[in-house]
């Protein structure tokens, strides 16, 4: 376990471990990174299915790996761009601060609080058993929500601007989480979740 998190507090309650870092970053750098992520990389919009039908979501995202990783969701799938200056640099601070090495990035840019990710889990098969999921956040502060699958107790946090947060042990198999849409945030915001694709 990474120095840093032996007295931090786990927002979940039972089932898994969700730690709150605060910001990593000062806001000058959280912005300065920001602006060359929103500037350099390849957004594209997700094709998703829902209930049969292919929609294009509103957010953009962009994938990278230390490999052309294939990754699959919502019946999307995703071939993983070299990393970036930047994105490296991001990696290289995220690690030391968890005490963990992850090999790719998925990255969700959101125009406005009018964008956002209903309940879902990081449960791919690529990511293996107990996946070891970093987020950060640069941009907007918007409100994150975990659900806990069976007794529904929820938890919230507002993930400021350069801040990290980070999931691990049971977190997946037992909870959900969302990123709730508001009229309140004009701005917009991007999510680096740092993560581990397995060979299957």
């Amino acid at each position: 376990m990474a120095e840093s998190q032996k007295d931090m507090l786990n927002l979940l309650s039972e089932g898994g471990i969700a730690i709150y870092y605060g910001p990593i970053l000062s806001p000058e750098e959280a912005t300065h990174f920001f602006v060359r992520l929103m500037n350099s990389l390849h957004w594209k919009q997700d094709e998703v299915t829902i209930f049969g039908k292919r929609h294009l979501t509103k957010r953009k995202t962009a994938w990278h790996g230390d490999e052309p990783f294939i990754y699959t969701y919502s019946n999307s799938t995703k071939i993983a761009e070299p990393w970036t200056k930047e994105l490296r640099e991001l990696r290289e601070l995220v690690q030391k601060k968890t005490g963990t090495v992850f090999n790719s990035c998925l990255l969700n840019l959101y125009h406005s609080g009018e964008e956002g990710m209903s309940w879902h889990s990081d449960n791919e098969k690529e990511l293996g058993p107990q996946p070891v999921i970093a987020s950060l956040s640069l941009g907007a502060e918007r409100k994150f929500s975990l659900k806990h699958r069976e007794n529904k107790t929820t938890v919230s946090i507002q993930l400021e601007h350069g801040s990290l947060l980070l999931m691990k042990g049971s977190t997946q198999e037992n909870w959900l989480h969302s990123l709730p849409k508001t009229k309140k945030v004009k701005e917009p915001r991007i999510n680096l979740t740092f993560r581990n694709i397995v060979k299957i």
